[in-house]
C-alpha cells in the first residue's frame, strides 16, 4: 500500500534528493550564515511530532474516520499530511517515519535536540476514555522507546489526558523515568485547561516540577469542531497561578476567543497571548514557542510582533511542528518575500533546501526573517537551551524495547 498520488500528494510535498546530497553553492552560503552564530551548543527543537499508523506495533492509531470514504474531507487531509512525511510505504509507515525525521536531523550537520511529542486519547469529563473524538493517537511508550533508541536527536515529551483515571500515576510514571514535559492539545483532546477539576493535575505537575507544552490559537491540522475555545490563552490561567510552567505553542497566533476579561467581546488569540505574556504575575512560569509562525495563514502580525520585541524573544523558545513545515501548502516563501520578511535573493535557495530537507529549511527559513523596517532578525539563542526550561533536556533513566523497527529504519 503507498501514500496517495496527485493533488494531495503536491499540497503535502513533493521531495528530491536525500538531505545529505551536495547542496548548490547559494544553499551552503545560505545555511553557512543561518549557523554562523550559533556556536557549537545543539539546537532545540521544543515541538515536533512522531506518528504512526501502528505498523510494527507500535500501538500508535489514527481515527478510521480519516481512512474511509465516508469522510472525504478528512480522508484527503490524511492523505496531504501522509505524503508531507516523505514516507511512500505505509505497510512500514511508523519505522520509516522515524527513519526519515532520523535523517532530516542528522542532515543539520549539527547537533540537534528535537523534542517528540506523545499524542493522548480524548477522555470525557467522567473519565471515560472516548478514541473516536481525536484524529490520531501516541502512546507515551512508543515515544519514550524511540528517545531511546536515538538519545542524542530526540527528548521524550510525554502527553496526559487530565481526565484519565488513572492522569496522576502517569504523570508520576513517566516523571520519574525522566520525561519533564507534558504536551496537551485541548482542541482536538477535549480539554478545557480552565477546569476547577484539573486542580489536582495541576498540583501533580508543580510538584514534580513538569513543564506543560500546549496548543494556544485555533486548532486546523486536526479535527477540533465545535472547540477552538479551548485553545483560549487567557484560559491557561488557571494552570499558571497553581505554580506550574507553562509554553504556549504557536504564540496562539491563529483564531479568535472570547475576552474573558471583557464578557460579550471577541478577540484575536494572538492579541490575547501577548496579554497573558504582558503580565508580570507570569514572568519566569510562561512562554511560548515559535512553531508554525511562518506559515501563510498566520502571516503577519505575529511574527513581525515577535520579530519587534526583544522582550518577548528571550522568553521565547524554537519549535519546528515537524511534519508541519513539509505541508507544501502551508508555506509560501512568495508572501514572506512579498511582506519583506525574507529578502528576494534569499528565495531561490530557500526553495531549494525546501525540497531537500524540510526540516533543515524551518530552521534556516527562521534565521533568514527580518523585520521589513529595520532588518531586526530572531537572536541565536532562541534557538539553543533557555535557562527557564533547562530541565527539559534531561536524558530518560530506564532502558526498555521497541517493537519491531521495520523495513526503512536507520541506526
Amino acid at each position: 500500500m503507498h501514500a496517495r498520488a496527485g493533488l494531495a500528494a503536491w499540497l503535502g510535498g513533493s521531495f528530491h534528493g536525500a538531505p545529505e546530497e551536495a547542496w548548490s553553492p547559494a544553499v551552503s552560503a545560505l545555511v553557512t550564515r543561518a549557523f554562523a552564530d550559533i556556536g557549537p551548543a545543539p539546537l532545540e527543537d521544543y515541538h515536533a511530532h512522531l506518528v504512526g499508523l501502528g505498523a510494527g506495533g507500535t500501538q500508535a492509531t489514527i481515527n478510521p474516520a480519516m481512512q474511509s470514504w465516508w469522510h472525504p474531507a478528512r480522508r484527503f487531509k490524511a492523505h496531504v499530511f501522509l505524503s508531507a512525511t516523505g514516507v511512500q510505504d505505509l505497510e512500514h509507515f511508523d519505522s520509516d517515519y522515524v527513519a526519515r525525521l532520523v535523517q532530516l536531523a542528522r542532515g543539520f550537520g549539527h547537533p540537534v535536540r528535537i523534542r517528540l511529542l506523545a499524542m493522548d486519547h480524548s477522555y470525557l469529563p467522567d473519565g471515560t476514555l472516548a478514541p473516536e473524538q481525536s484524529d490520531f493517537f501516541v502512546p507515551n511508550d512508543y515515544v519514550m522507546a524511540v528517545a531511546r533508541r536515538y538519545p542524542d536527536l530526540f527528548v521524550p515529551v510525554m502527553s496526559v489526558h487530565p481526565d484519565r483515571p488513572d492522569a496522576l500515576a502517569e504523570l508520576t510514571k513517566w516523571a520519574g523515568q525522566g520525561v519533564r514535559c507534558v504536551k496537551w492539545l485541548p482542541n482536538a483532546q477535549g480539554i478545557d485547561p480552565a477546569q476547577p477539576r484539573y486542580d489536582a493535575f495541576y498540583r501533580k505537575l508543580h510538584e514534580l516540577d513538569l513543564v506543560l507544552l500546549t496548543h494556544t490559537g485555533a486548532e486546523g491540522a486536526v479535527d477540533a469542531a465545535g472547540a477552538q475555545e479551548l485553545g483560549n490563552p487567557l484560559r491557561l490561567r488557571r494552570a499558571l497561578e497553581a505554580g506550574v510552567k507553562v509554553i504556549m505553542a504557536h504564540c496562539a497566533s491563529r483564531g479568535q476567543s472570547d475576552d474573558l476579561d471583557h464578557p460579550g467581546l471577541r478577540a484575536e488569540n494572538f492579541a490575547l497571548f501577548l496579554r497573558m505574556m504582558d503580565d508580570p504575575r507570569y514572568r519566569g512560569r510562561l512562554c511560548a514557542d515559535i512553531s508554525a509562525l511562518t506559515q501563510w495563514n498566520r502571516l503577519p502580525r505575529p511574527l513581525l510582533e515577535v520579530l519587534r520585541r526583544p522582550d518577548l524573544q528571550g522568553r521565547l523558545v524554537n519549535g519546528s511542528d515537524y511534519p508541519m513545515p513539509a505541508i507544501n501548502c502551508v508555506i509560501s516563501l512568495r508572501k514572506l518575500e512579498r511582506l519583506g520578511l525574507i529578502a528576494s535573493a534569499d528565495r531561490p535557495a530557500l526553495a531549494e533546501l525546501y525540497e531537500r530537507n524540510p526540516l533543515l529549511f524551518d530552521f534556516v527559513l527562521k534565521r533568514a526573517l527580518r523585520e521589513p523596517a529595520t532588518g531586526a532578525r530572531l537572536p541565536a539563542n532562541l534557538f539553543v537551551e533557555r535557562p527557564l526550561f533547562s530541565s527539559l533536556s534531561v536524558t530518560p533513566k530506564m532502558a526498555t524495547t521497541w517493537p519491531s523497527a521495520g523495513k526503512g529504519e536507520g541506526s
